[in-house]
């Protein structure tokens, strides 16, 4: 009993070195083995539904921080959010009264030097139906014409600001030409100056020009082009298009403004028509000029005809 005690505390067994090399011999016999015929496919997916528990359990200290991290951060961007929120209508507020105050005194600008008060707008939203095929015209069709109110020269604008104008009206559709077509043009000032000027469509590069300008006109890019409200088609104060360049010929004395129209009817498909009270019965041409009865050019007519009374009865 004693000699075999003595055998086995002696008894020595592979060596590490050995023991290693068998260990290395088998983890690339497995490796290559499961590499070309998957055979451990079935053990790997014992081992990983018995091993699954305690992935999630080592990475639960992680989820438990980005959790807590992510509510923070939510909190926080909550608040800032809050507190934008809070600022922005103390401000829409201030602007609000501002306005309403400004409107007040300019009610009372207007009884006080006897001005009228311009004519209010409606409008009338349409969809565009299709685009005419034509290369050499930039016209849009909408879905909607004269039963609904919409008549020859009305502007259409977007949010960007003035689109077109109604040029041709059926009872239920009605095409308009974009303000780069070649027949459109629009009385427009500079917001920086006041300056006025006149736009015309037709720029090969689908711009918007200011022509006629004189060579020293104060003109600069990136000025802001605004309708002016001359004509009475327009109302005053739509976008229209922003300068990016003035070419100035000191030969001819002219100088041409090029900008960039400011609204986008590529982008959308439905577009508002701007009418304001009275602006169709202008805007038909069938309309005689004669019907108006508060119509201006009888004025000079009375005198002539006051005057050859006279010369008749004599």
């Amino acid at each position: 009993m004693q000699q075999t005690a003595t055998l086995r505390l002696f008894k020595r067994g592979p060596t590490p070195e050995f023991r290693l090399f068998v260990v290395v011999a088998l983890s690339l016999c497995l490796l290559v083995v499961d590499s070309r015929w998957q055979v451990l496919n079935p053990l790997r997916k014992v081992v990983a539904v018995a091993v699954y528990p305690f992935q999630r359990l080592a990475l639960l200290p992680g989820d438990a921080f980005e959790l807590a991290n992510g509510w923070l951060e939510a909190a926080s961007l909550a608040q800032s959010e809050k507190e934008k929120l809070q600022r922005q209508r103390i401000e829409m507020a201030q602007i609000a009264s501002h306005a309403a105050q400004l409107a007040t005194e300019n009610q009372q600008l207007r009884r006080l030097l006897n001005v009228a008060e311009p004519a209010k707008l409606q409008s009338v939203a349409v969809e565009v139906l299709y685009e005419p095929a034509n290369v050499f015209n930039h016209h849009l069709i909408f879905n909607k014409g004269s039963s609904s109110g919409i008549g020859p020269g009305m502007p259409v604008i977007d949010e960007g600001g003035v689109v077109g104008q109604v040029v041709r009206v059926t009872p239920f559709t009605s095409e308009a030409a974009l303000i780069i077509d070649d027949k459109v043009s629009i009385p427009v000032q500079v917001v920086r100056n006041g300056l006025r000027l006149i736009s015309f469509g037709g720029h090969p590069d689908g711009k918007l020009e200011a022509r006629y300008l004189p060579v020293n006109a104060d003109v600069l890019p990136g000025d802001t082009l605004i309708t002016s409200g001359i004509g009475g088609l327009f109302p005053a104060g739509l976008a229209v298009g922003r300068v990016d360049e003035v070419q100035r010929d000191s030969v001819s004395g002219f100088a041409v403004a090029i900008a960039t129209p400011l609204s986008h009817p590529e982008r959308y498909r439905h577009f508002l028509v701007l009418r304001a009270e009275g602006s169709q019965d202008s805007a038909e041409p069938s309309e005689p000029p004669s019907s108006s009865p508060s119509q201006p050019v009888s004025a000079p007519a009375d005198p002539a005809v006051n005057s050859s009374q006279p010369q008749s009865s004599r």
